[in-house]
């Protein structure tokens, strides 16, 4: 018998919010149904509102890009999973609901004391962090990296994550209590980026020309800056540009120091990458999820119902960690 779905709509007229309601997807070969119990929520999902980020053809429409519940079906070809299991997965959007579908390759176990809020901050932010430190900026044990938006779902995991992999990490964010919670959590430094220049505060540290990876979300202003602190051989990804797309540059350093500078996203790269991913961040991340010493930082649950509450809050900034809906 088909499952009803609750899931969130977007008004394309005022980008206002609300519940509809509609029949659960089928899971189709090698895919899996999730009975949800907790979606995180993504800065791609304001912009996805908004219309700035259109979700692809082949996509849900429905916003949200990973989920925490439980296995209801099993698609054909699906292998390593039954039906009750407990799972975390990144969508093919859709996540904003009640039930929602995942291809099986990007679908994890939870780790074990984790509860669904918590397992819902995962994937988005491990495979995230997993593809642009380690798999684009092949960070080494040893590396001194900077992360900025230290405070957001991604920079909180990714300080850990650098840190279990034997690298030192700095950060920046918005205020000084921030940057006290991020030290705490294991930064070696995190700058206040309203007050202070990271790199006027790294140089001063004697750290110019000795950062190995940079992470930025960024931009904008922050491009010139992270060129003029990198090391040589440094490595820079950028994953967004909230300072803005566009800025001048010198780009002298970037041939001196022999910089790779890139970017991606996540939601354009294809299943069979992220499968990969995933098999990587069982493989090296796991051990550290299972034992504790990586735990995601949760700021506020709301109920699927106080959504609109819920962007708000991630438009304002003040979040520190990930805002998860529970539905």
């Amino acid at each position: 018998m088909p499952h009803t779905r609750r899931y969130i709509a977007v008004d394309p007229d005022d980008q206002s919010l609300c519940i509809e309601t509609d029949i659960a997807p089928t899971p189709a070969p090698g895919e899996i149904l999730i009975k949800v119990a907790a979606a995180g929520l993504n800065r791609a999902d304001l912009l996805q509102r908004a219309g700035l980020y259109p979700p692809p053809e082949d996509a849900s429409p429905i916003m949200g890009l990973e989920v925490a519940g439980t296995v209801l079906a099993l698609g054909h070809e699906v292998t390593g999973w039954q039906v009750g299991d407990s799972v975390c997965a990144l969508t093919h959007g859709g996540g904003y609901a009640d039930h929602a579908v995942a291809p099986q390759g990007q679908c994890l176990p939870i780790p074990a004391g984790m509860n669904m809020e918590e397992a819902a901050a995962l994937p988005e932010a491990l495979l995230t962090v997993w593809h642009n430190v380690f798999q684009r900026a092949a960070m080494q044990a040893g590396d001194n990296v900077l992360i900025h938006g230290g405070a957001s779902g991604i920079g909180t995991l990714g300080i850990q994550m650098v840190n279990a992999l034997g690298g030192k990490v700095y950060t920046t964010a918005g205020n000084e209590q921030k940057c006290t919670d991020l030290e705490t959590l294991g930064a070696v430094k995190a700058f206040n980026y309203q007050t202070q220049d990271f790199e006027v505060a790294l140089t001063e540290a004697g750290l110019k020309d000795r950062i190995n990876v940079i992470l930025d979300l960024a931009g904008g202003d922050f491009i010139q800056k992270n060129i003029n602190v990198a090391a040589p051989e440094g490595r820079i990804v950028n994953i967004a540009f909230i300072r803005g797309f566009q800025a001048e540059v010198n780009f002298a350093p970037l041939l001196i120091k022999r910089i790779t500078f890139t970017g991606s996203t996540l939601r354009s790269q294809s299943f069979e990458q992220k499968t990969i991913m995933c098999r990587e961040i069982i493989e090296h991340i796991y051990p550290h999820l299972q034992n504790g010493s990586i735990k995601p930082i949760i700021d506020r649950v709301f109920e699927l119902d106080e959504v609109a509450s819920a962007h708000d809050h991630m438009q304002s900034g003040a979040h520190m960690g990930k805002i998860i809906l529970r539905t």
